[in-house]
């Protein structure tokens, strides 16, 4: 019997690291496998989460398709003079949009921006799952340490992996849960290298380091960049018309990829909504803390 959502957040605080896209997917997979799904995109910025979902729904009425669709929210940032009374409306929109598909749902994927806001910050204390996207490359590790050199062993931990540090041990002093956190690699090259041996070496110490696991996620596929404008993914039906080209072996393997990656998340299949509103009632008093951990986090 479902008792409550499963927060499932996508975070990263580097931009193209294909947070949307696996947000988006992950949202299209579980709607398939017969789940209630809503969808919350904090990234007012960019929006692409939200641009997804507005393209299927826009292609679906023009074709006369019954596609799966999620219960979507996009929460804009509030731009006031004051950042204290900013931060508070933002509370108030995210607590609302939480409340009103709490109950309906059995998955949230939320999806957050490339860079740290109080929005993002509150996704974060939220999660069950969160899942960290990094590409698959030496440069793009630093997002979550700074590693020797000399020996690979990580040294310095970023501002995001502290960020999440915080929000964990905030999380399980409310309510004695603990945040799921898997990396996961990305824009995976198609070929064996040393780099990619390093990168992986490396991962799994800093995932070691942080607590977390490391999953293996999609590779660089330039197919996800043509259904990007129908809203269409993998997970669609294999159809000439529903997809607005012919399916490809490229499809097929970012399929198997995705439900690879889904397997290793090990989702619940329930959760219970009063560990959810525990959390959500306790954190008015801590929103100021949210909001100047950028400072003091630096």
């Amino acid at each position: 019997m479902r008792q409550g959502a499963h927060v499932i957040v996508v975070g990263n605080e580097k931009g193209g690291s294909g947070k949307s896209t696996t947000a988006f997917h992950l949202a299209v997979f579980l709607l398939y496998q017969g789940h209630k799904v809503a969808s919350i995109d904090v990234d007012s910025r960019q929006q692409t989460l939200t641009h997804y979902v507005r393209n299927r729904r826009d292609w679906a009425r023009a074709k006369g398709l019954s596609l799966p669709h999620s219960t979507h929210y996009h929460l804009p940032l509030a731009r006031g003079d004051s950042a204290h009374e900013n931060h508070r409306i933002e509370f108030d929109l995210f607590r609302q949009a939480i409340g009103e598909v709490e109950g309906k749902s059995d998955f949230i994927v939320i999806d957050t921006p490339g860079f740290d806001t109080n929005l993002a910050r509150l996704a974060h204390s939220l999660a069950d799952t969160l899942i960290t996207p990094v590409n698959d490359s030496l440069i793009d590790l630093s997002v979550m340490a700074q590693v020797d050199p000399m020996t690979g062993e990580p040294r310095e931990l970023s501002h995001y992996a502290r960020l999440v540090q915080r929000a964990r041990s905030e999380r399980l002093a409310i309510d004695g849960k603990n945040i799921d956190w898997i990396l996961v690699r990305n824009r995976i090259s198609m070929l064996s290298s040393r780099n990619m041996r390093q990168v992986q070496t490396m991962l799994e110490r800093i995932a070691m380091r942080l607590g977390c696991r490391v999953a293996d996620g999609i590779a660089e596929r330039v197919i996800f960049r043509s259904l990007f404008s129908t809203g269409m993914t993998v997970f669609d039906p294999l159809d000439d018309e529903l997809l607005g080209g012919v399916p490809s072996m490229s499809h097929m393997s970012a399929r198997q990829e995705y439900r690879a990656l889904v397997n290793a998340l090990n989702l619940p299949a329930s959760h219970r909504a009063e560990a959810r509103r525990e959390v959500l009632n306790s954190m008015p008093h801590d929103v100021n803390r949210f909001a100047h951990m950028a400072r003091t986090e630096q």
